[in-house]
């Protein structure tokens, strides 16, 4: 996986990525991350890269000739024109099976608007995907750029130590993951649970997969709806509803 962030600010995002899982990934070879300053592209003496909105309006807007030109300039060295992901509110918000669908590319570009925005004409030139990490409002498009790669590359073979991990973890099967422990087995009167202890592996799943059904309807029952569950699982799911509108 090859990352190309077009950003007014590479330092923020280099520093941010190339550290921790992301960072030993890049320098192992597993991904890249480039960060391409938008400025270097500006025919403006200061770098300036930005104006007054036309129509009026408070703030400034991201002009589209740099963006355009530094993207044009990525496509030849590689030779094809890779999706364009602006992040905005406007969006669709960036969730797991979408991070799946993205870590499939070999190339993905990562355009950060600032200001009020970014000329629609450089989007509509460019811009194949708009994501989201939610409804709020940032100052600008590097840190839900971080979001996403971060997310992305933990899903490419050999990022984790564990590929397991990028499975079987947060919504695995739309299911919030289960509680995890460590030692002591006690710790200011609170037990590891009991089956963690027992070494039968078939009990520890069931009661893994129990606890996720649990965890994701008392925190997001939204995800249920499309929830993979066999029989016996919804036959729980069933049970701990009605557990729970008798308490109501």
């Amino acid at each position: 996986m090859n990352y190309h962030i077009l950003t007014l600010f590479p330092d923020m995002v280099l520093n941010g990525l190339n550290t921790s899982i992301i960072g030993r990934a890049a320098e192992k070879g597993l991904l890249s991350i480039e960060a391409i300053d938008i400025r270097e592209y500006s025919s403006d003496k200061h770098r300036r890269v930005d104006d007054y909105p036309y129509g009026g309006g408070a703030g400034m807007v991201m002009q589209p000739m740099a963006i355009c030109d530094a993207y044009e300039e990525l496509c030849g060295k590689l030779e094809k024109r890779p999706r364009v992901i602006y992040m905005t509110p406007q969006g669709k918000v960036f969730n797991q099976k979408i991070a799946e669908e993205l870590s499939r590319e070999e190339d993905l570009v990562f355009l950060c608007g600032h200001y009020e925005g970014i000329d629609e004409r450089a989007l509509e030139l460019i811009a194949t995907d708009y994501l989201s990490v939610g409804d709020y409002v940032l100052t600008g498009g590097e840190l839900p750029a971080m979001v996403m790669i971060d997310c992305i590359s933990r899903l490419i073979p050999g990022v984790l130590n564990n590929d397991v991990s990028a499975e079987f973890e947060s919504f695995h099967d739309n299911l919030l993951e289960y509680p995890q422990y460590t030692r002591p087995e006690e710790y200011r009167g609170l037990q590891v649970p009991e089956v963690l202890l027992s070494g039968h592996h078939k009990n520890i799943d069931i009661w893994r997969r129990e606890q996720s059904i649990k965890r994701t309807l008392e925190r997001r029952p939204d995800l249920l709806k499309e929830a993979v569950l066999t029989k016996k699982e919804a036959e729980y799911l069933k049970k701990l509803e009605e557990e729970l509108e008798n308490r109501e």
